[in-house]
Formats: structure tokens, C-alpha cells, sequence
């Protein structure tokens, strides 16, 4: 955005954000139809999820599932109060799928379930609210994208802030100049877990209401454990990392505000260095990547400190004019001065801004989003393509501490230029029967 333009202007026609691009061929909804929505996984950030859909008159709740019976069983209950509907409930993701009366389906099941779901749901005609991480595979992000191209189905994938009417500004600014030439971006994942973290913890029977063979789906068999399932999987690498959990709403918003795509290369280190628990992720992990333009993203996986990594925010973007720092509640620039051998005066003014106020939060605003979507069949701030990118750097980071190596990574044809070992782990063998559709 050029520095004449009214911010508060910008903020106003930002507000309603559309990617733009139309999904031809598909009819669109009447402006007040209303959406038959399914649910599957709804512990924890599915239950957020529906939250963020009981302000949407237009989304009718009408079906949920999930393996754990008690977060099935609390969800209807939550659905009962909050709109007055019983909602069916199923064990089983494909029978919701199958259901020719649901004309949409929200994901907010373990990442290494998303690929299958999505791909099922959009061969099967509906339009899919996917969680972050986009997948748990290279190869199963793109063809994700391919399911919802052929089919053409609007995707929405979970990074939310692509909603936010502030992110679109800074994206605007920042590469119309705001603060200079941008040559490094980063952000922090900071939770100090020592010395105990997610604990150690013997294989044992699963519980009774959870149907584990089917939690574990595509994944190798192994006997349950407590500290996997439900909410702790987000250390065990098979069904998630915090590179994948946390990382990609950084690198999302990072790679978006300086205009970027994909890395040339990627490089990751860290290891289990002090807390100890059955993890197989790393407790203190630096992955970085080099963009075309001339800019490093970094992300710090830091789980055995605590304390600030920056001035303040969640993100850092460092201009030649100036440093942004940002979070949801607003942004701020300090300004640069020259160093050795330079000007030392001030190379711009100082900037200081809030977040535009509003009742919704961005995951209501993202489901508005997707919801609008729907109806106009345009694709959505956070489109499926969009998503396989930003997690694409979540898998590269994995893959490169796994590997001990410097990857060279070739976006066009998605494949490791420079490691045949780590191209291997651009996907998986499914455990029978599951298959990609």
C-alpha cells in the first residue's frame, strides 16, 4: 500500500477479503440458503470450530463425528444448547461423507487424518474447512490441491489470520516499502516443558468409548499410550510436530506479508537436548529458509526456556528502514539508523498501530469467510494452494532435521534437488485399507 493511502480506508474495504479467483463451472448458493455442515473431530479445536459457526445463522449444524465418544457425546450436547437442533452422531468420518444432504464438511481431526477426509469429501461433492497443518505429507498437500481443483470445491484451510483485515494491510505495506527491503522474518514457538513435558508413560488397553484402530487410521499400528491420544499427539512426528502445529501459522503469515511462496532451501537444527519424556520431536529445534527474493524466515521451536524471543509480538520482519514487530492486537515499526559507515539519523518515522476492533474473532471471521465462499463459489482467503505452501515449509523443516542436511528444495516440481534419502520422506506407505481417492 502506498503511504498516502488512508490506513482506516484500506481496514474498511479490507474487512469482507476475497481471494478472487472463481471456482468456474459450479453453481452458486442463493445468498441465504442455508449450509448443511458436518463435522468431524470435534475435541479441542473442533470444538473451537463450532463455536466459531454458532454465530453464522446460514450454518446448519446437522451432523458431527468422532472416534472418542465423550468429546462426541459433549459436542452434541453443546450443539443442543446453543442452537436447539439434535445433530446425528457417527463413529465413522465416511458415513458423514456420504450423506447427500451435507453440503459442507469441517475437519478438525489429527493432521495425519487430513489428507484422506479432504480428498474424500471433496470427491464426494462438498465443499471442506480443513485444519492446520494442511497435512502431515508433501505429497498428500498436493494432491489435496488436485482433489479440490478437479472436483471444484472450495477448501478452506485453517490459518485464520488470512481473515484478518490487518494482515491484508501489512502484506499491502510492507511490499509497497514500508519498511525497506525485507531480509529476514521470524517467529517462536516458546513453552518451557522441563523437566517433565508430556511425561513417560507405559502402552496399556485404550479406553472403551475410543475407537483406536480408526484414530490411528493410515499410520502404523502400535499398542495405545495415554500421552498420544487425544490431545498429545502434537509431539509424536507419525501425527503432527509443533513445526507443523505452531510453525505454519508463522511461516503462513510471514511468507504472505512479504510476498513469497516457496523457500529455495531449508535447513533445521535441534534435537530432545533436556526434557525428558516419550516425545520423538525435538524439545529445542531452529529451522530456516532461503526465499527467492533475498530473505530468511526462521522459526524457533523453543520447549525447554521461557521468556520473550523479541521485543514484542509473534512475528519480526527486518527492513532496511525499519524492524516490524506484529501480533493479533496490532503492529509496531521501530525505525532503523545506519551502522557502520552509514547515516546514524532515523531512516523513517516510528509506527504504532491496533488492530481494527471488531466482536468476531478471526476464526468466526474465517468461517464467515468460508461460508460466503460457498455461495459465490470464489476461492477463499485461505485456499487450499495456499495452505499446501505454508505447510509445505512445516514438512521441509522436519525433513532436513531428520536428514542432518541442507535441503535444495525446487517448488515447481516439489522435489529435493540435492538428497534422494530425503525425498523419501515426502510421503508415506498408508497402513491397508487407506488410501489417498
Amino acid at each position: 500500500m502506498a503511504d498516502g493511502m488512508n490506513r482506516r480506508a484500506f481496514v474498511k474495504t479490507s474487512a469482507g477479503l476475497m481471494a478472487g479467483a472463481a471456482l468456474a463451472g459450479s453453481q452458486a448458493a442463493g445468498a441465504n440458503e442455508r449450509i448443511r455442515m458436518g463435522f468431524i473431530g470435534v475435541a479441542n479445536r473442533g470444538g473451537q470450530l463450532l463455536d466459531a459457526t454458532f454465530p453464522h445463522e446460514d450454518g446448519e449444524i446437522v451432523a458431527l463425528c468422532d472416534v472418542y465418544e465423550p468429546a462426541l457425546r459433549k459436542a452434541a450436547e453443546k450443539v443442543a444448547e446453543k442452537t436447539g437442533a439434535k445433530v446425528d452422531q457417527y463413529g465413522d468420518f465416511r458415513k458423514v461423507i456420504e450423506r447427500k444432504d451435507i453440503d459442507a464438511i469441517v475437519i478438525g481431526t489429527p493432521d495425519h487424518w487430513h489428507a484422506i477426509q479432504t480428498i474424500d469429501a471433496c470427491d464426494a461433492g462438498k465443499d471442506v474447512y480443513v485444519e492446520k497443518p494442511l497435512s502431515i505429507t508433501i505429497h498428500e498437500g498436493r494432491r489435496m490441491v488436485e482433489a479440490a481443483r478437479r472436483n471444484k470445491r472450495v477448501v478452506q484451510v485453517g490459518t485464520h489470520r488470512r481473515s484478518g483485515a490487518m494482515y491484508a494491510e501489512l502484506a499491502e505495506r510492507v511490499q509497497g516499502g514500508l519498511i525497506g527491503k525485507v531480509t529476514s522474518a521470524r517467529a517462536y514457538r516458546i513453552s518451557n516443558m522441563w523437566p517433565k513435558g508430556i511425561g513417560k508413560v507405559e502402552d496399556c488397553d485404550p479406553p472403551e468409548d475410543l475407537d483406536w484402530d480408526m484414530w490411528l487410521g493410515p499410520r502404523a499400528w502400535r499398542n495405545y499410550r495415554p500421552n498420544i491420544c487425544p490431545y498429545k499427539f502434537r509431539w509424536w512426528s507419525d501425527y503432527s510436530s509443533q513445526i507443523g502445529n505452531w510453525g505454519v501459522h508463522y511461516f503462513d503469515a510471514m511468507r504472505w506479508i512479504i510476498g513469497e511462496e516457496a523457500p529455495t532451501s531449508a535447513v533445521a537444527l535441534g534435537g530432545r537436548y533436556v526434557v525428558d519424556d516419550d516425545r520423538d520431536i525435538p524439545d529445542t529445534m531452529e529451522a530456516m529458509f532461503e526465499m527467492p527474493s533475498g530473505c530468511i524466515i526462521s522459526f524457533g521451536q523453543y520447549e525447554a526456556s521461557s521468556g520473550a524471543a523479541m521485543r514484542r509480538g509473534d512475528l519480526e520482519l527486518r527492513g532496511t528502514l525499519g524492524t516490524l514487530y506484529i501480533d493479533d492486537r496490532g503492529y509496531e515499526v521501530v525505525p532503523a539508523r545506519g551502522g557502520q559507515f552509514q547515516d546514524t539519523q532515523p531512516r523513517m518515522e516510528p509506527v504504532n498501530e491496533k488492530a481494527p476492533s471488531g466482536n468476531r474473532s478471526q476464526t468466526e471471521r474465517h468461517m464467515r469467510n468460508f461460508l460466503d465462499c460457498i455461495k459465490s463459489r470464489e476461492r477463499p482467503n485461505a485456499d487450499v494452494e495456499i495452505g499446501h505452501c505454508s505447510t509445505s515449509f512445516s514438512h521441509l523443516g522436519n525433513i532436513s532435521l531428520k536428514t542432518k542436511a541442507r535441503l535444495e528444495w525446487d517448488a515447481q516440481s516439489e522435489r529435493i534437488t540435492n538428497n534422494d534419502d530425503a525425498n523419501k520422506l515426502l510421503h508415506y506407505e498408508y497402513r491397508p485399507p487407506w488410501k489417498l481417492g
